[in-house]
């Protein structure tokens, strides 16, 4: 091979070499995430960065992949494990599977450690009887209100208690509200025909409560059996009313519950304006966030759990991670207040759609950490098996009521004593 030829190839391996890599760069530069653009906000004397992006993720759902917004949960320092929290005594989580009965989970699992607190024992409550004449009171209110009754799956705290004065309650293995052959709850068959029922009723004004009230007990017991009208304990046959007297001992009437809005006048009891407060409760102590909030810490630091009510349907919360923050392109730490908090109340992006049990208090870096028990599938599938964290800016923010023992909030309660004097 004579020099030129040498030389005009060795020419051309150069600069295909050049080429090559240019183009390799080219593509790396295009396969490259861009980069997040970090915001220093001055609040007084604290610098914060905003460090969480809006990001999209997709999750199977029913067989269809559904794309909802989140963030990377990832760069979030929280406890490692549930063991890591002080906790209050509580039974083993347990699914509601496919209802919407949050509500009675929660205050269920919340009265399960009372017993326990109270010296009862370990006793497994059944959800389901109080979900049971929960159902038929809603139908009766339905039926005298002429229609004008808030009708859904959901409910409050205080329902639970209410429904055990009047009914009583019974052990988990005396009434599982499933038939035979049943391992998991259902109930889209059950109230989509309890409404259809209703919905006639009041298209054609027909509003014998007696016979309304025989009908939609006949549904309940298609679909969840009939409620039992005694139990036996220790040999001895009792009714539900006797059960809940005799051996429960529960004093329902020393549950109070909180809730920390504006539209009431601080130190006073109102009504808790969500559609789940179907029959209008106006038993809310009405208290300002920060004594709202430090209830929460304090009760939980004395050996008492809680109830929560409040909004889960945000982009700083996965049941697939197990924890429950507010991201900073949401709203900065430093500027949650009654305001922000109020605000979101009002043009609802804040909302009563889930229940949720706390039984547990940690400190992470700068951050206080709630353990929730949590009854919805998403706590289930994530890696805490029924249990979530919650950090302490979600409880702030998202929180929007809890039933606790009065005991753990005497000294708030003399307030509303002094106040009314």
């Amino acid at each position: 091979m004579n020099k030129k030829l040498k030389e005009l190839l060795l020419v051309s391996l150069v600069v295909f070499s050049l080429l090559w890599s240019v183009s390799c760069q080219g593509q790396k530069q295009e396969t490259q995430a861009p980069t997040v653009q970090k915001t220093v906000v001055q609040i007084g004397q604290q610098e914060i960065q905003t460090l969480d992006e809006a990001i999209y993720k997709t999750r199977e759902f029913n067989g269809r992949k559904r794309e909802y917004l989140s963030i990377d949960f990832s760069t979030i320092s929280h406890p490692a494990a549930v063991t890591d929290f002080q906790q209050v005594f509580h039974l083993p989580p347990v699914k509601q599977y496919r209802t919407g009965t949050c509500w009675c989970f929660a205050t269920t699992s919340f009265l399960e450690s009372e017993l326990k607190r109270l010296g009862r024992g370990e006793i497994k409550l059944s959800e389901m009887y109080t979900v049971y004449w929960q159902y038929v009171e809603k139908a009766r209110r339905f039926i005298r209100e002429k229609g004008n009754s808030f009708l859904g799956e959901g409910s409050e705290s205080n329902a639970v208690t209410a429904m055990m004065k009047q009914y009583g309650a019974v052990p988990e293995s005396a009434y599982t509200g499933l038939l035979p052959g049943q391992t998991e709850h259902d109930h889209s068959k059950l109230f989509q025909e309890i409404k259809n029922y209703l919905d006639f009723c009041q298209k054609n004004e027909y509003w014998d409560e007696e016979k309304a009230i025989s009908y939609v007990k006949l549904i309940l017991n298609k679909y969840l059996g009939e409620p039992p009208a005694t139990v036996e304990v220790n040999g001895q046959k009792m009714t539900p009313k006797e059960y809940l007297d005799n051996v429960l001992q529960l004093p329902l009437d020393d549950y109070v519950c909180f809730m920390s809005f504006k539209y009431v006048p601080f130190y006073t009891k109102g009504e808790y304006k969500a559609p789940d407060n179907w029959w209008h409760s106006q038993d809310y102590y009405n208290v300002p966030l920060d004594e709202f909030y430090q209830a929460i810490v304090n009760s939980l630091q004395k050996g008492y759990s809680l109830a929560f009510g409040g909004d889960v349907s945000e982009p700083g919360i996965s049941g697939d991670e197990g924890l429950a923050v507010v991201p900073t392109f949401d709203i900065l730490p430093a500027l949650i207040n009654q305001d922000s908090r109020e605000f979101r109340f009002y043009n609802r992006t804040s909302t009563d759609d889930h229940a949720i049990h706390a039984v547990g208090l940690a400190q992470q870096e700068d951050h206080t950490w709630f353990l929730i028990k949590d009854s919805g599938g998403g706590a289930h599938r994530g890696p805490f098996k029924g249990y979530e964290m919650f950090r302490d800016d979600f409880v702030k923010l998202k929180m929007l009521t809890f039933m606790v023992h009065k005991d753990a909030v005497s000294d708030l309660l003399a307030k509303f004593e002094t106040e009314a004097k």
